[in-house]
């Protein structure tokens, strides 16, 4: 692992592709988001961004990611990055 940052509420557009690891949840808001839903701490999504650059980020239980138009992703708070 090269760096681990713990990281509130965070956004990016930069998300090529997201692979989520057995602990979530999927479901669709009101505004069009699709929303994945930690099930239990622990939770991992890798991603790919832009740049070529990958990430590995881990959440607790009921941590979410939102999904809208135009890939922007949003990441909720509390969540721990880390560069791969």
């Amino acid at each position: 692992m090269k760096n681990s940052e713990r990281k509130n509420q965070t956004y990016s557009n930069r998300v090529l592709v997201a692979e989520f690891d057995d602990n979530w949840r999927t479901s669709l808001s009101n505004a069009g988001y699709v929303v994945y839903t930690a099930t239990r701490d622990q939770a991992k999504v890798e991603l790919l961004l832009q740049g070529d650059l990958k990430k590995l980020l881990i959440f607790p239980r009921n941590g979410r990611v939102l999904v809208g138009g135009g890939g922007t992703s949003h990441f909720s708070k509390p969540h721990r990055t880390i560069d791969l």
